[in-house]
């Protein structure tokens, strides 16, 4: 099992909307609103990194009001 964080900016004033839009994607393990640099972090766990990746660009990254985002691939040892 392959675990990702990803930071995500958003458009002021539509931090709710994607944060609830979010909320929904079974795929997510755990969501947060942040104060500082990033609006939200999300942890999504999948069978690799691939997935993740793929999770992130067709399903995270379309969400209207997302600006940017940045992923972490937790490493295994």
């Amino acid at each position: 099992m392959s675990s990702g964080y990803v930071l995500i900016n958003v458009e002021p004033g539509s931090e709710s909307n994607v944060f609830d839009e979010l909320s929904q994607l079974e795929f997510i393990s755990d969501i947060n609103h942040l104060f500082g640099d990033y609006d939200i972090i999300i942890k999504i766990e999948e069978d690799g990194i691939g997935i993740i990746a793929g999770l992130v660009v067709g399903s995270i990254r379309p969400i209207k009001g997302i600006l940017n985002t940045k992923t972490l691939a937790c490493a295994e040892f």
